[in-house]
């Protein structure tokens, strides 16, 4: 069970930031990120209150920018000295380590268990919330793209990153992301459902669950 001591700071200090991010990096996103981060840590011999920290922490670097947000969420890790009541510093640089390494272009493993399930828990992968969420980042961050452009950069992120020969990578078997990461490449191999997937979604994607 986690340090309600510890979900009383974050939920006060350090999940409304989340508020200040693109739609894709909401708060309900850092949520999710923190349930499947809990469900996974029961699979192994791992501390809560850490997983919990690094999973509400994970995407606090977009304050400066997406291009290093991982790199900057583990700086915030280290600076917070609240975090220092209740983890020595070695689990700081283990927390603050996983949160540099959670990003799915990151190239490398995850130095950590605990890298490897919040890496695995921020994946997410759903067909549909993946389409979703692609458009929308695309929306907010080229609005003056017209609808083709928009398709064409919605399709080469889903290819670059989803695709049979895409860099996203899996670490944990007992996540959910292996079949539904095989749904969205049957859409991916299929321009004409790629196509359609995108129209479905293109006007109705400001809120999403």
């Amino acid at each position: 069970m986690v340090n309600p001591c510890i979900i009383t700071y974050i939920e006060q200090e350090i999940l409304p930031r989340y508020g200040h991010f693109d739609a894709a990096h909401q708060r309900n996103h850092a949520d999710e990120v923190i349930e499947r981060s809990l469900a996974l840590a029961k699979h192994y011999d791992v501390d809560e209150n850490m997983v919990y920290a690094i999973a509400a922490y994970h995407d606090t670097g977009l304050c400066e920018g997406r291009d290093t947000h991982h790199i900057v969420s583990g700086r915030i890790i280290r600076e917070d000295k609240k975090l220092r009541e209740w983890f020595d510093e070695g689990q700081i640089v283990t927390m603050a380590q996983a949160a540099e390494d959670h990003r799915a272009s990151s190239g490398h493993e995850p130095r950590s268990i605990y890298g490897k399930i919040v890496a695995e828990a921020d994946r997410l992968i759903s067909p549909e919330k993946v389409i979703r969420r692609t458009i929308q980042f695309t929306q907010d961050h080229f609005p003056d793209y017209d609808k083709e452009q928009q398709y064409q950069r919605f399709r080469e992120h889903l290819l670059e990153k989803y695709s049979d020969t895409g860099y996203l990578r899996l670490w944990l078997p007992e996540s959910e992301n292996a079949p539904r990461l095989e749904e969205l490449r049957k859409i991916i191999r299929d321009e004409n459902k790629m196509r359609k997937a995108f129209e479905q979604n293109f006007y109705n994607n400001k809120h999403y669950e």
